[in-house]
């Protein structure tokens, strides 16, 4: 690990990335300490008000600032995302422990379940679930783990059946260690690496998926902030005003980029064979494109 921290600090997109998630998700935390007006506060003598000292990102079609709104947006598209992996995670990760570490009839009943639920399309089955329990923040956290549980099992299975041939995994059963120590101090400990690159590269989906829903109405309902949602309501006064999308546009693009950099760059610092090996095929492309022109 800690040749792991070495080469994660060389890297400055990594850090970038990090202290830029780290600041939203504290802005997000702490929004209502920082904006400085109420998120569904309305004023329609000052609607479609430009960037200002008063209103850093002006105002939308009711009145409302539009910065106080992307702060307290962000408590729902990152914080709950956040929270929605962080329950998928730990669910994968108990069924997947168990499925590859004990094999036999446990895991084909596990990897048939799982089967199951990866033969429906993830988002067609978070539509059909938010569409039977109706819109909020719980029912779109319920549908995102319903959908997205299985694909984690399978994939946590797969990277706990490569530790088991370890000889460490190996020498660890014949040296008499319980079963739950093996578990704890080499399976989910070697693990943990491959699953934060997992997690942190589908939390950006995870966010894609809770604006979506937003901005088609299915998920958190005015007058709450959301960015998805305020992409809906921007969408309506396009014609008029379409600078109203920028905010929640960019809110949205810039928190996805930065998680799929984070995932990136986590897994290059654990696998630093990959990003070489992407570099020196980078320069003979870049060589045999020289020699073509020469």
């Amino acid at each position: 690990m800690a040749g792991f921290w070495k080469r994660f600090r060389a890297d400055r997109l990594a850090m970038g990335v990090s202290v830029f998630l780290g600041l939203v998700i504290l802005m997000a935390i702490f929004a209502p300490l920082i904006a400085p007006y109420d998120p569904t506060a309305q004023n329609i003598m000052e609607k479609f008000q430009g960037p200002s000292l008063a209103h850093w990102f002006g105002t939308d079609q009711l009145g409302r600032d539009v910065f106080s709104r992307i702060l307290f947006g962000g408590r729902v598209t990152v914080l709950v995302s956040i929270l929605t992996m962080m329950i998928t995670i730990f669910i994968g990760t108990i069924l997947g422990v168990i499925s590859g570490y004990f094999r036999g009839w446990v895991d084909d009943v596990i990897m048939r379940i799982c089967d199951i639920m990866l033969s429906f399309p993830s988002e067609v089955l978070i539509l059909a679930i938010v569409g039977i329990l109706g819109t909020g923040i719980f029912n779109i956290v319920l549908a995102t783990v319903i959908a997205k549980w299985a694909w984690y099992v399978r994939m946590i299975r797969s990277i706990v059946i490569q530790f088991m041939d370890s000889n460490y995994i190996r020498f660890a059963k014949v040296s008499g260690c319980s079963t739950a120590s093996i578990i704890k101090k080499h399976l989910i400990h070697g693990a943990s690496g491959e699953i934060a690159v997992l997690a942190t590269l589908d939390t950006a989906s995870i966010i894609l998926n809770i604006s979506a829903l937003s901005f088609l109405g299915l998920g958190v309902q005015p007058p709450t902030a959301e960015w998805g949602m305020m992409l809906n309501e921007a969408k309506n006064v396009m014609t008029i005003n379409p600078g109203q999308m920028l905010a929640p546009g960019f809110a949205i693009f810039l928190v996805v980029a930065a998680f799929n950099f984070l995932g990136d760059s986590i897994q290059e610092a654990l696998n630093p064979r990959i990003s070489k090996g992407f570099k020196q095929k980078q320069r003979s492309i870049f060589s045999r494109k020289k020699a073509v022109t020469t």
